[in-house]
């Protein structure tokens, strides 16, 4: 059997029920209805692992065609459900996970780990900083945040702790383990805001915004970059020493540490042609990405940051950093492009049938009932928003599933675009650091065994409260400073 069954069942049953069980409201089309029980039913299912996401973005593609709730001919139904597949932003993500090959198969990932670790790791705090440092360099040009966390940095920490004899199965994680994982998972959301081209759902926030906005609000690769340096910075700096307080590691100074990361880069030994390769590219993308020819040079330089996306992996492919081979067995570049394709239809439509607009009215009718300011208003909004990740295992599927109308409902009540937009956007990474499934990446680091269930629950509310103040207060100032709103 190729799905789950209990989990297909409660999706069919949910996508039944909005459908069929329940009446159409007033101002809302049949069509849109339809369709919102469709999302629904996918999202359950996504969030239920009924099947891999791909599968059930291929079934959805499927259904959307078939039933012809955005189109009453076929052929037009058909050329709907796959109209996001001529997106830019999702070939943008799918590229550039591609790229992110060319990290871990050169070995320049890990290397920037261990050139970190010989210089600052000296103590064991300073071996957090070191990874958090590595997160960071890696998070532009890493848009599968469970690659940079859980695949090149996670390796490297995990070398790290058993060099001090911390092992979770001889209860020594307190050594050492239990502070460098945590610090290995919560950079990973810090980082993950801090570009749109740090995690896959990114590029989904901004195509919600832009449609909100129609297109008034893009968040350009340079402007979500720079908005987010400051408040991203003083967070990756506060996060270690959060953690290091309430998990102090037993062992506190590690002089070991810098003669083992120097041990590992000699094992690697001189940079290879292919490092210095992809060095240089990553140097470019980041140029590129930023607008900086474009800044010096004028408007005519300026490139689209899918095109850059593509130009970087256009040169690895012709100096042989990768192959197409290479490029083949990237599924998770391949499976990203299909469910976001199929996830962005469906928001898209949507929105396009007046659900996302009408639900947005219901969100914003409620909260004016109550009377508060705006301020107020959208604090409500954000706080519900964020901590509803504690009911999903995916990040795409929430923010697909609530971004679109809790952002249209904060701008009713008047919150400026701009400021409510890179709130929304911080948050929809930040809520990463609540669960032990929030992301792809907690699985594989809580499933090391350094932390037990209760502490990493414990970790995660007390980052995600701490975060959440660095981004409202140092964002909001910051973004006041820029000229944002």
């Amino acid at each position: 059997m190729g799905f789950k069954p209990i989990p297909a069942a409660i999706a069919v049953a949910l996508a039944l029920l909005i459908a069929f069980g329940l009446p159409v409201p007033e101002g809302v089309t049949p069509q849109a209805w339809y369709l919102l029980a469709m999302f629904v039913g996918v999202i359950a299912a996504i969030i239920g692992k009924a099947m891999p996401i791909g599968a059930l973005s291929i079934l959805a593609i499927t259904i959307v065609a078939l039933t012809g709730v955005t189109a009453e001919k076929p052929a037009d139904a058909m050329r709907d459900a796959l109209s996001s597949f001529s997106s830019s932003l999702i070939w943008l993500i799918g590229v550039a996970i591609m790229i992110s090959r060319g990290l871990l198969k050169t070995g320049l990932g890990a290397r920037f780990g261990y050139w970190f670790i010989a210089v600052w790791g000296k103590r064991t705090l300073g071996i957090g900083y070191s990874l958090a440092i590595s997160e960071l360099m890696l998070a532009p040009v890493t848009p599968s945040n469970t690659a940079r966390g859980g695949g090149i940095i996670h390796p490297v920490m995990k070398a790290i702790a058993t060099s001090y004899d911390s092992h979770p199965d001889q209860g020594t994680e307190k050594r050492m383990g239990k502070f460098l994982a945590l610090v290995n998972y919560h950079s990973n959301p810090i980082t993950s805001a801090m570009f749109i081209t740090a995690t896959a759902p990114n590029p989904l926030v901004v195509d919600l915004v832009a449609k909100a906005t129609n297109s008034d609000i893009h968040l350009s690769w340079g402007t979500w970059a720079l908005a987010m340096l400051l408040p991203g910075l003083v967070a990756l700096a506060i996060m270690p020493l959060v953690v290091y307080l309430l998990y102090p590691p037993e062992v506190k100074s590690t002089p070991n540490a810098v003669a083992f990361a120097k041990e590992r880069l000699r094992e690697q030994g001189p940079m290879s042609r292919g490092e210095w390769i992809m060095l240089a590219i990553f140097a470019l993308l980041l140029l590129l990405w930023a607008d900086i020819p474009a800044m010096l040079l004028g408007a005519g330089w300026k490139v689209d940051a899918t095109t850059t996306a593509f130009i970087g992996l256009s040169l690895l492919l012709l100096t042989g950093v990768l192959t197409w081979d290479d490029i083949l067995q990237e599924k998770s570049a391949w499976d990203t492009i299909i469910w976001f394709g199929a996830l962005i239809m469906m928001a898209s439509f949507l929105n396009k049938l007046g659900l996302i607009a009408w639900f947005s009215g219901v969100l914003e009718t409620g909260i004016d009932g109550l009377g508060l300011s705006w301020v107020y208003s959208c604090a409500l909004l954000l706080l519900a928003y964020m901590y509803a990740h504690y009911m999903f295992a995916s990040t795409t599927a929430h923010i697909t599933a609530m971004f679109g109308a809790f952002y249209a409902a904060g701008i009713a009540l008047g919150a400026p675009p701009m400021l409510f937009a890179l709130m929304m956007a911080a948050a929809s990474s930040l809520m990463m650091t609540l669960t032990h499934y929030a992301t792809g990446t907690s699985p594989v680091i809580f499933g090391s065994g350094y932390t037990t269930l209760g502490e990493w629950w414990k970790m995660g509310f007390v980052m995600s409260v701490v975060n959440l103040l660095v981004f409202t207060v140092v964002g909001g100032l910051w973004w006041k400073v820029l000229g944002y709103w």
